[in-house]
């Protein structure tokens, strides 16, 4: 799908930039002084056209002081600062170059680009037919999802999805993406299995004859920062991801998805450190395999989430430096695949997407209420380390009154009535 109108942002990217075995880093300049910089309603385009043209001349120049190659560039105004690709010559160390531009008074600073993984742990299979899934939809047994929506579907609110590319014409998608662009290459926006699957776990549409999403009436802004490979895996980087967050900031985005993981990057942590402070829910997905830090589920304020664990296995946990973890269904999650096509999946992926659901249905009900404060709602003060979201009773407590069958839960926690 096309860009809104006016948006010129979605500029051909060359197909090699995004392969991070291409010898890349990327460096950040600051932008002139406030008088000479985009309006607030800058999205990704540069309106000074001129202005434009001589930053990237000086970026250009930079790139041959250091024996680089410029590749391509993008503004991120919410950081005050111009990112440029630049490539570097095959037998030259990026450590060295990176330490050379520390020492240069125009960069902010340098770094390398980063490689991200999409947190599933199978690739979708077929279902079998595209009969009614509710009834085994962990979201319809556990959450009683088409219950709550009784009291609130997720209207309006706007759900970055920033991964790989959306099925917008899938029967449970149609009319769902408010947004469905390309920060990878530039082109149309191709239908890719984690995307949409994605996608669908949050706002598939009622009556379709498919799934039911956690928030049916939520806007999706479909943000292509990640590419499927041909294993199915689904890859991103730290330039393609720098891009797609920082367009969900500057347009509105109420929560973010962030259903990936990879190592902790400055880049990519300033952008959540805006989205944080702006009062945007932030939603990432648990690497349980992962020997350290990761991001984003490290990052402070970020909603870490995991799969719920099968019976008599450990719940992982996002880290020292990081809030406790949430669980959620992410295990055998009947969702949508392209192609107008329904399959199962697992992963924490799938459980991330799920809690961005739940924000949306929680901001519509308290639209002023902050990322902590929701999270508080999501887990009670009495879950000290991980805990299973209960949906019933985490509305109820919005409403003060039992929204589905969860008289037991909310009695226990002196709430309902």
């Amino acid at each position: 799908a096309a860009p809104p109108a006016g948006d010129e942002t979605l500029r051909p990217v060359p197909a090699a930039s995004h392969d991070p075995a291409e010898h890349t880093l990327l460096v950040m300049l600051r932008l002139p002084a406030t008088h000479f910089r985009p309006d607030a309603s800058y999205g990704g385009r540069y309106i000074d056209d001129s202005g434009r043209a001589s930053r990237r001349r000086r970026a250009e120049e930079l790139a041959r002081q250091h024996g680089l190659t410029l590749v391509d560039d993008w503004p991120m105004p919410v950081l005050g600062l111009d990112c440029y690709l630049m490539r570097y010559p095959e037998r030259e160390s990026p450590e060295r170059i990176i330490a050379k531009l520390a020492r240069d008074p125009q960069v902010e600073w340098a770094q390398p680009v980063a490689s991200f993984d999409g947190m599933a742990s199978t690739p979708p299979a077929p279902a079998a037919e595209a009969d009614a899934l509710y009834p085994v939809q962990p979201a319809g047994r556990y959450w009683h999802v088409a219950e709550l929506h009784r009291e609130t579907t997720g209207r309006d609110i706007k759900v970055a999805v920033v991964d790989s590319g959306i099925d917008a014409s899938h029967p449970d998608l149609q009319g769902q993406l408010a947004v469905n662009a390309n920060f990878v290459d530039g082109g149309a926006t191709p239908a890719e299995n984690h995307g949409t699957a994605v996608a669908g776990i949050i706002a598939a549409r009622a009556g379709n004859g498919g799934i039911l999403g956690v928030a049916p009436q939520a806007r999706l802004m479909g943000l292509r920062a990640c590419w499927q490979q041909p294993d199915l895996a689904t890859r991103c980087n730290s330039f393609t991801l720098g891009k797609a967050i920082n367009y969900a900031i500057l347009n509105g985005a109420q929560v973010i998805n962030l259903s990936l993981a990879g190592p902790p990057d400055r880049l990519l942590d300033r952008l959540l450190d805006v989205a944080l402070e702006r009062g945007i829910g932030v939603v990432g997905a648990i690497d349980a395999k992962a020997a350290g830090p990761s991001f984003p589920a490290n990052h402070r304020g970020v909603l870490a989430v995991a799969s719920q664990p099968a019976r008599g296995k450990a719940a992982p946990a996002a880290g020292a430096e990081a809030d406790p973890a949430l669980l959620a269904p992410g295990n055998d999650i009947p969702t949508t695949a392209p192609g107008g096509r329904w399959s199962f999946v697992s992963g924490s992926s799938y459980a991330a997407a799920h809690v961005s659901g739940m924000l949306a249905l929680m901001a519509q009900l308290q639209p002023k209420a902050t990322p902590t404060q929701l999270r508080r709602l999501l887990q009670p003060g009495d879950a000290l380390n991980t805990v299973n979201i209960d949906a019933c009773a985490t509305i109820s407590r919005l409403l003060h009154h039992c929204s589905c069958s969860c008289t037991a839960n909310l009695t226990q926690r002196g709430v309902g009535p």
